[in-house]
């Protein structure tokens, strides 16, 4: 006799052992192979083309604005009401930034972990910066262009207030 998937893969979560969802990550895998799959048809169908070797600075540009967005979804308090379905507030991180933990089971839990957590989150916001290089590039690059300048807003903020704590100059607000 067959087992069922579901009964396979619940034995391999026993063997697997700790509490990981990997039922809620092999789902979040299913759907990011999915919209990659469904990307490239449309762009093999519309006859759209990523360049065969992407250029550096679109490439440093993605990267930074990658991170930018990847940290504003997943940390930044003022996109707590995005995540506060799936998460509970554990304290604040700094520099507008919040610490949350996945408060759901199963697949809900893979997904509060993914919304949450700027590493998992940047490879798919990755993906669509990529995808938006093929389909939209001039938008997509003005997008990531305004993201990097944030970035680079935040570190240069962030360099202040250390230079201002160095020399016991701090106030309030940081300001």
């Amino acid at each position: 006799m067959f087992r069922s998937l579901r009964q396979r893969l619940e034995g391999i979560g026993e063997g697997y052992g700790g509490s990981q969802p990997l039922r809620g990550y092999l789902t979040t895998l299913t759907v990011y192979a999915s919209v990659v799959s469904g990307l490239t048809a449309v762009a093999a169908a519309t006859g759209r083309r990523g360049p065969s070797r992407p250029a550096a600075g679109d490439v440093i540009l993605i990267a930074v604005a990658t991170h930018k967005l990847s940290r504003l979804l997943a940390k930044e308090a003022v996109t707590s009401p995005l995540r506060a379905a799936v998460t509970r507030f554990e304290g604040a991180a700094g520099s507008s930034e919040v610490n949350e933990v996945p408060r759901a089971t199963g697949s809900g839990h893979a997904a509060a972990e993914l919304i949450s957590c700027p590493f998992c989150l940047g490879v798919w916001v990755s993906t669509g910066f990529c995808a938006g290089l093929v389909f939209l590039p001039r938008l997509t690059r003005l997008v990531a262009t305004g993201l990097t300048a944030v970035a680079g807003s935040d570190f240069l903020q962030l360099a202040y207030d250390a230079a201002k704590a160095a020399t016991g100059n701090a106030g309030r607000h940081g300001g």
